[in-house]
């Protein structure tokens, strides 16, 4: 991909976010999705699925962050921060389908989570190589 400062910033930004949330589920589930109003008991099974999720979006995120400075993975880390954004999002707003809708700031992330891929999206079809890719 070429080099660009944008493509850089959105790539450094959309790994922060993600990154920042893993790491949030990751070492504290409960506080984490209690701000939003989710109320996770003392059930086991539930934080170790919390936890899991928490420390796969972490892994996403640091590979989304190092993509902006390694030029061999700034495809690589487009296409998943792509995929990691809009099947969040998608998946949001199907659940709104079978589910109803939950509160405003989930609806608010699930948006958020929608432009973030659409921009990646934009990203990847921009700054491509058009020889390889």
């Amino acid at each position: 991909m070429r080099d660009s400062k944008f493509l850089k910033t959105v790539l450094f930004l959309s790994g922060l976010i993600a990154a920042g949330i893993g790491a949030s589920i990751l070492l504290d589930p409960i506080a984490f999705h209690g701000a939003s109003g989710i109320k996770l008991t003392d059930n086991i099974n539930l934080l170790n699925e919390m936890r899991a999720a928490g420390g796969a979006l972490l892994a996403i995120g640091l590979l989304i962050i190092i993509g902006c400075f390694v030029a061999r993975l700034t495809y690589t880390a487009t296409l998943v921060a792509s995929l990691m954004y809009l099947a969040y999002g998608l998946s949001r707003v199907l659940s709104f389908g079978f589910d109803g809708l939950p509160n405003a700031s989930l609806v608010q992330v699930a948006v958020l989570e929608l432009a973030i891929g659409a921009l990646c999206i934009f990203c990847l079809r921009k700054y491509r190589i058009a020889k390889n890719i």
